[in-house]
């Protein structure tokens, strides 16, 4: 657990924005990209997704009376001074998440050259921030993403038909606020950190204009740099095996599982698995799904940890823990590991033996998943 949380810390969405931005004179210092706010006659703020609230109250303190005014909409509603809050729903659109993004497509319209919109795009963006193209209705879009998910869809391959139903990403929300100067922060949550993809790349254009900054801030890799400098600082033979960890969730956490021990070593991966749901399903998380899969075959003197790093697996679980000594906590209570499973029910399953969910509450960060296999 305190592996996991130097991951979580290492992610805090107001720990890095305070690290990476600065105002001195007037000048705002992005990670080493310049913007003169003087020369604006409008500063707006745009934020899009699970880390939308905790960044607002940053850029607010952070730019002052600088910042005009500003809208974050994301999973929280919280108070701020500037910025409008708005609170919506995931992982499926719906009609208020649609009379948000109004709010925010108000907020940017008529702008200038001389106006600027510092946008934050985050993980849970894609169904937070949406307005379907002309001829496409909202449930059209939610039965499409339901499919998608249940077939075990990845995130490219979600997010590449959600642009094509969406007058707002790929790129078009930048073509919007066209011809204002738009800087764009970007969480990534996604394999390989490509920003197109995060959010639905609301700001990212293949064709790249002038007028737009798109700035990657953190990733999957922060966290894990920080839980292999734990582990090490803990005396374990640390290492990062991969930030692109992927695949079924059930078939993956059995696959982690059946490794051959190395004594004293924490071996890291960071990424995203898929699930397929099975009909007449319970509750549960790709996260959770992974654990309760390893958990039958896993050896005496391990553990494995499967976390969401938004702090919600599906579910008010972030993820769980497997090792032997849960597995034969679970025979004793006459839970079948293995029919949970087949009916995707991880969530009741770890909800009913203590010590094996772990609860953190909804964090205002997202870089996709974090996993730990941890040897004696």
């Amino acid at each position: 657990m305190e592996i996991l949380e130097a991951g979580y810390e290492a992610i805090d969405t107001e720990k890095i924005l305070r690290r990476k931005i600065s105002v001195k004179d007037g000048v705002l210092n992005i990670d080493g990209y310049f913007l003169n706010l003087k020369s604006y006659n409008k500063i707006l703020f745009a934020g899009i997704g699970k880390c939308a609230l905790n960044g607002a109250r940053v850029i607010e303190e952070i730019l002052g009376d600088y910042l005009t005014s500003g809208v974050a909409l994301d999973v929280k509603i919280g108070d701020l001074r500037k910025i409008k809050s708005f609170a919506g729903t995931h992982p499926y659109p719906s009609e208020q998440n649609v009379a948000f993004t109004g709010q925010i497509l108000e907020m940017v319209k008529n702008l200038s050259e001389k106006d600027l919109v510092i946008c934050l795009i985050s993980g849970g963006g894609s169904s937070l921030f949406e307005l379907p193209v002309s001829g496409i209705d909202l449930d059209t879009i939610v039965e499409e993403t339901k499919q998608l998910t249940a077939k075990g869809a990845d995130i490219y391959e979600l997010n590449k038909v959600r642009k094509s139903m969406s007058q707002v990403k790929g790129g078009k929300f930048a073509e919007i606020c066209s011809p204002a100067q738009v800087v764009s922060l970007i969480f990534s949550d996604v394999l390989g950190n490509d920003i197109s993809v995060v959010a639905s790349g609301p700001t990212v254009s293949d064709i790249p204009s002038e007028r737009v900054k798109n700035i990657l801030v953190v990733s999957n890799a922060d966290a894990l740099e920080a839980m292999e400098e734990k582990a090490q600082a803990l005396g374990y033979i640390a290492s990062i095996e991969t930030d692109r960890f992927s695949g079924n969730a059930k078939e993956m956490g059995k696959e982690l599982a059946l490794r051959k021990p190395k004594p004293k070593t924490c071996i890291l991966f960071g990424g995203e698995t898929t699930v397929k749901i099975p009909e007449n399903h319970g509750e549960g998380g790709r996260n959770q799904e992974m654990a309760l899969s390893a958990l039958p075959h896993m050896p005496p003197d391990s553990i494995l940890v499967c976390a969401a790093s938004d702090g919600w697996d599906n579910t008010d679980h972030a993820g769980a823990i497997a090792d032997k000594e849960l597995f034969e906590k679970a025979k004793t209570l006459s839970l079948s590991s293995e029919e949970f499973l087949e009916r995707g029910d991880s969530y009741n399953f770890f909800k009913q033996i203590a010590d094996g969910a772990i609860y953190t509450e909804k964090l205002g960060s997202n870089v996709s998943d974090l996993y730990i296999m941890l040897y004696k």
